[in-house]
């Protein structure tokens, strides 16, 4: 890398964590001519775009060329890559904080979020007053992400629910014994759909105490809110601005995977890097 590299930018213990997870090839079917464009510059092209939020046609010009980067971003989206990179950082870093490598617990929420003009699937959320899309969230006990799926924001949390647990295989997530929620998560339906696939785990309904209308941290729950936090420093999260929800995904695991990097081999600022406010001078009388 030849240029001034960006705040987003991977560094190079980073790059040999991600690396290896990466497909050989642009597509899995055609593998085409060999590769031309730096795969490294691809991938903090991305993370670029997750992190400030720009749109793709907006893309630094030294970065490789918009189309090119969105490509990538659609061809990782379609093979699973990025589910794959995920589910490899998270114990890495659970391992890293001292826990095991898979959760016993989890947690639970949506987001309501406003979408730009167009794109499809969108609804309003009648309780929140939203007009745009959903985002349903599993995290597990430090607020690694685990599971994503983004629906129009009139669907209902416990039916978008089915399909957030449907990507939580058994065999992959051995201990996990209790997942924490909210009471729109009270659904028989959704208990059902629970005992009938076979899942290990039991639906914890925690809600806040009768007549508290301040802001209380719950237990576990206030776990996926700090989640949504670490997700609101990612600009392209703001709102939605993807075309499809599958599109708007695979942006939540993008910023996951930046924000566990970033846990697993933090950067070192130097002392002339951080920002402080400058502070007022007094005059002398």
């Amino acid at each position: 890398m030849i240029r001034t590299p960006y705040p987003s930018d991977l560094t190079d213990q980073q790059w040999a964590l991600i690396e290896p997870l990466l497909p050989r090839v642009g597509r899995r079917r055609r593998p085409g001519r060999p590769r031309k464009t730096d795969l490294r510059e691809i991938v903090n092209a991305l993370f670029y775009h997750a992190r400030e939020g720009c749109t793709w046609r907006a893309l630094p010009h030294d970065f490789p060329p918009w189309k090119t980067v969105y490509n990538y971003f659609q061809w990782w989206d379609w093979d699973g890559t990025w589910q794959k990179i995920l589910d490899t950082l998270r114990p890495l870093a659970r391992a890293k904080a001292g826990r095991a490598p898979t959760p016993s617990a989890a947690a639970l929420d949506s987001q309501s979020v406003k979408t730009a003009l167009g794109g499809k699937e969108r609804g309003t959320d009648g309780g929140k007053k939203v007009k745009g899309r959903k985002r349903h969230i599993l995290v597990d006990s430090l607020g690694f992400l685990i599971a994503v799926v983004v629906t129009a924001a009139n669907v209902d949390d416990a039916r978008a629910a089915q399909e957030v647990f449907a990507q939580v295989r058994g065999r992959d997530f051995p201990r996990l014994r209790v997942v924490f929620a909210d009471h729109k998560y009270h659904n028989y339906e959704l208990y059902d759909w629970l005992s009938r696939h076979r899942r290990p785990y039991r639906l914890e309904i925690v809600s806040r105490p009768k007549g508290e209308t301040k802001f209380k941290p719950l237990p576990v729950r206030w776990v996926v809110e700090r989640t949504y936090a670490w997700q609101g420093r990612y600009r392209a999260l703001g709102r939605d601005y993807e075309h499809t929800p599958k599109s708007s995904e695979a942006v939540v695991r993008m910023a996951a995977i930046h924000h566990l990097l970033q846990r697993l081999r933090p950067k070192r600022r130097a002392r002339s890097q951080r920002f402080r406010f400058k502070r007022r001078h007094k005059h002398a009388a």
